[in-house]
């Protein structure tokens, strides 16, 4: 293939790509490009590939009428990085893009540590430069190579097929970029190396080199410099089949997923899983479906080892027993038959004392020291706004003897009937505060609203009545 060719190719692959990406949104108007994705923005190191990758969107930009930024995050490891962050300046003003860049500082400073530290800090810089500059579109210079190195890099970490899938031509990575409408695209995933450092001697894009790149102590690098070399020697052309192998594993991933969409509907009760229902799924179908739940709440994967014990024992536990299984990111309970997800959190200090606050007509109202938020909303019952505004409020915790009449035909009950009544397994029952206006109460999280300050049954008002909700902190 000439290198005209090659070129022409990647040029192809990226519209194409772009093009792809839009379809769903176009709608029955067939509505153009720059209407579709007006701002994109482009992962911006400086290095070859996301240089390539800069000089075919700008070129793409312009044809389509549609606004380009480039976004550089110096990580401040190289001694290198202001160079580097000049070096990007410049070229963005030589193609026509425009420019931002943020500068992290990174927690672990170890080898083992670093490189995860640095991803993280730089997806977190980027998903807040395109919130700043309204792009809705990211996207990022991945290519062949890079798949195959890390389906095989997961394969060696002995990961499942959702880990073998490897990278997805486009996804929202929602955990990663703080933005769930952010979608992060990889148009030349297709492309290999090879290709991008063709098209940058023709095109004479100028790129910078990290010498980080060349540091074998990085498992990729390691992958790149040792092991891909051999693979490529006596298996030509190695990539694109373990890109195919990807494609497969993202095929089966898909029915997985919808495999676990059915059984989650099956065994979920609310917010927690029934146990009964999961003892009706094989094992596997079980490891599955909590790992799809896990995923749904954003929580990191765990190990098939912490999965195995994690199943067992949810099984396996008396109807009695209150098991608590500790994840990286929260606890998983078993309360009776119900299993929860809950947050890793320090008991309240005993010593918090009542926080008075005054309600002005919020739709909600935060209290980090109680772990959660009071939310106020417009309803057919509750207490009368007019006179909610004048009350003198507090949040607090129990301190025991506190009783809640729910409806004027019952009697009032202590909170611990209560709880029990409802069902309210006991790790929650310290996180859920009170609400007061002076000394009567009128909340009780988890319970509900105390009858007495509320106008009684047959009392006409045409005051807006407000509902009281608590709701807790997910982290």
């Amino acid at each position: 293939m000439s290198a005209s060719g090659a070129i022409l190719t990647l040029q192809e692959q990226f519209a194409r790509a772009i093009e792809a990406l839009s379809i769903p949104h176009r709608g029955d108007d067939d509505r153009a490009l720059a209407d579709v994705f007006p701002v994109i923005a482009v992962a911006y190191s400086g290095g070859l590939d996301s240089s390539v990758l800069l000089h075919l969107a700008a070129t793409f930009a312009r044809e389509q009428g549609v606004r380009l930024f480039a976004f550089h995050i110096h990580h401040g490891i190289s001694s290198n990085a202001d160079q580097w962050q000049s070096h990007c300046r410049a070229q963005c003003e030589r193609v026509g893009a425009e420019f931002d860049t943020r500068n992290v500082t990174l927690a672990a400073k170890d080898k083992s540590g670093v490189e995860e530290a640095a991803r993280v800090a730089r997806y977190q810089a980027l998903g807040q430069l395109c919130r700043e500059h309204g792009a809705g579109l990211l996207l990022t210079a991945h290519h062949l190579d890079d798949q195959a190195e890390t389906v095989l890099l997961q394969m060696l970490r002995g990961s499942g097929v959702a880990g073998i899938s490897g990278m997805d031509s486009a996804n929202k990575a929602a955990e990663l970029l703080g933005d769930a409408g952010l979608l992060m695209a990889r148009p030349l995933l297709g492309a290999s190396r090879g290709e991008l450092e063709q098209y940058a001697q023709q095109e004479q894009v100028s790129y910078v080199e990290d010498e980080s790149n060349s540091d074998t102590r990085y498992a990729r690098n390691a992958l790149r410099h040792k092991v891909m070399p051999v693979l490529a020697e006596f298996f030509p052309g190695f990539q694109e089949r373990f890109a195919r192998a990807a494609g497969h594993a993202q095929a089966a991933q898909r029915l997985l997923t919808v495999l676990a969409n059915q059984d989650l509907a099956a065994c979920l009760e609310g917010e927690y899983l029934s146990v009964p229902a999961l003892r009706r799924l094989d094992p596997e179908r079980v490891d599955n479906l909590l790992r799809h739940w896990l995923g749904l709440r954003g929580l990191r994967m765990p190990s098939s080892a912490w999965l195995f014990e994690l199943r067992t024992q949810l099984l396996d536990a008396k109807y009695d027993a209150q098991l608590c299984v500790t994840h990286l990111d929260c606890h998983v309970r078993r309360y009776r038959d119900r299993v929860f997800l809950t947050p890793r959190r320090p008991p309240f200090d005993e010593n918090t004392g009542p926080q008075p606050f005054t309600w002005r007509g919020e739709d909600k109202l935060h209290f980090p020291q109680f772990s959660g938020s009071l939310f106020f909303d417009v309803a057919d019952t509750g207490f009368n706004a007019a006179w909610l505004r004048g009350q003198s409020l507090s949040v607090c915790l129990r301190s025991g003897g506190e009783r809640v009449r729910l409806a004027w035909n019952r009697p009032a009950k202590s909170l611990k009937y209560h709880f029990q009544n409802m069902d309210i397994p006991a790790w929650e029952r310290p996180y859920l505060p009170l609400i007061f206006a002076q000394e009567q109460i009128l909340y009780a999280a988890g319970i509900g609203m105390d009858c007495h300050a509320q106008p009684k049954p047959g009392e006409e008002s045409d005051e807006r009545r407000i509902a009281l909700r608590w709701q807790a902190d997910l982290g």
